[in-house]
C-alpha cells in the first residue's frame, strides 16, 4: 500500500516535471519570437569589440527582441558568439531573433545610396557625399587633392579631379574619405582598362583623354552630340587652334559667381583659360561618363571646328568661321527657347 503511494506520487512528481520543462520550453520559444511583427526597420549599431551579452541587451533595449538572455543563449547555440561585426545594420523587431543575429554574423551592414552625375567636379562631388551622410566635405575635398592619394591609386596627376567615376553608389557609413575614393576610382580604373589600348592607338595619355572628355562632357548634356563635340575639339587641337571652352575659363576662376565676364575670357593667367592657351588645360575639370570617354577616343568622322547653342540643349555645328558667324547671329536672335 505505501509502495503504491509512492510510486503514484513519483508519477504526479513526474508529470508535473515535464509540464514545468513543457512551459520553459513555451516561454523560450516566445522569447524568441519576433519583438513586434508590424515594425519598421530601424539603424542599430555594433560597436568593435562590444562582447555578445552587451550587443544582446542593446537589442532588447531597442525594442528588437524580447529577451536578452534568450537572444545571448541561441547566439551561443549556433556558435556566433565570437563572430559579431561591428557596424551599422538596418534591423526590424518583425524579424525573428535568429535572423538578426545571422545578419550582424555576417556583416550585411547598411548602406546608403549616392547619385553622382556625369559632370561634376571633385568640390561637387564631395558636397553630395555629405548630403548623402557619407563624409565630410572639406575632408573628402582634401582627399581628393592628395598627391599621394592620387599616386596610391594609380592616376595621372596630382589629383583625383576627373577620376571620381560618375555613378549610382551604395555605401556604408564610416568609411574614411580615402576609402570612398579609393571605391570611385576604383570603378574609373575598371572602365579604363578597356579603354587604355584605344587611347594608346591615339597617342593619347590617360590624362590626356580624361581631360578632353571633362571638357566635352560639361559642354553638353544631348548623349548624340558628345562625338561631335569632341570631333571639334581634336580638329582644333590638330589645327594648332585655341579651345575656347567657358566651362574650362569656369573652372580656373575661383568663386565663380554664374556670370562669365569679359575679363575672364581675357585672363592669361588663368591656367584653364583656353581662350589664351592653344592647347588641353592642366587637367580634368569634372568627371567625365564613360560616353564622353569613349566620345573622345571615338569622335565622329568631321571637318567641325565650331558650334554654339541653339539654346534648346542642342548646338549647331560649323565648318567655317562665316558659317560659325552666322549661326551665332541667328541662335542670339532668337534668344532661349522656351
Amino acid at each position: 500500500m505505501r509502495g503504491g503511494r509512492w510510486r503514484r506520487g513519483l508519477t504526479l512528481g513526474g508529470a508535473a516535471l515535464v509540464l514545468a520543462a513543457g512551459a520553459g520550453l513555451v516561454s523560450v520559444r516566445r522569447a524568441l519570437d519576433p519583438a513586434a511583427p508590424d515594425a519598421s526597420p530601424v539603424l542599430f549599431e555594433v560597436a568593435r569589440g562590444q562582447s555578445l551579452a552587451s550587443v544582446a541587451c542593446q537589442l532588447e533595449r531597442a525594442g528588437l527582441v524580447r529577451d536578452a538572455t534568450a537572444v545571448e543563449w541561441l547566439a551561443r547555440a549556433r556558435g556566433l558568439a565570437g563572430r559579431l561585426r561591428a557596424g551599422e545594420y538596418r534591423l526590424s523587431g518583425a524579424l525573428a531573433p535568429g535572423e538578426i543575429l545571422r545578419r550582424i554574423a555576417a556583416g550585411e551592414i547598411a548602406t546608403f545610396e549616392v547619385v553622382l552625375p556625369e559632370g561634376l567636379a571633385a568640390h561637387e562631388v564631395a558636397a553630395r557625399l555629405e548630403q548623402a551622410g557619407l563624409a565630410s566635405a572639406s575632408d573628402f575635398a582634401a582627399a581628393a587633392r592628395d598627391p599621394e592619394l592620387a599616386r596610391a591609386l594609380g592616376v595621372e596627376g596630382e589629383g583625383l579631379e576627373g577620376y571620381l567615376f560618375p555613378d549610382t553608389y551604395r555605401l556604408p557609413h564610416g568609411l574614411e574619405p580615402g576609402e570612398i575614393a579609393r571605391i570611385l576610382v576604383g570603378q574609373f580604373q575598371t572602365h579604363w582598362e578597356a579603354l587604355a589600348p584605344l587611347a594608346r592607338a591615339r597617342g593619347l595619355s590617360q590624362r590626356e583623354v580624361v581631360t578632353l572628355a571633362s571638357i566635352v562632357e560639361k559642354e553638353t548634356g544631348a548623349p548624340g552630340e558628345r562625338p561631335l563635340i569632341a570631333s571639334v575639339f581634336h580638329n582644333r587641337l590638330r589645327r594648332g587652334m585655341r579651345l575656347e571652352s567657358d566651362p574650362t575659363v569656369i573652372y580656373g576662376v575661383a568663386g565663380f559667381d554664374g556670370n562669365l565676364r569679359r575679363r575672364d575670357l581675357d585672363d592669361a593667367a588663368n591656367p584653364y583659360n583656353t581662350y589664351q592657351i592653344a592647347a588641353l588645360p592642366p587637367g580634368p575639370i569634372a568627371s567625365p561618363g564613360l560616353a564622353a570617354l569613349r566620345a573622345v577616343l571615338e569622335p565622329a568622322d568631321t571637318k567641325l571646328l565650331y558650334f554654339v547653342s541653339r539654346n534648346d540643349g542642342t548646338h549647331q555645328f560649323s565648318e567655317s568661321y562665316e558659317q560659325h558667324l552666322a549661326a551665332v547671329a541667328e541662335y542670339q536672335r532668337r534668344g532661349p527657347r522656351r
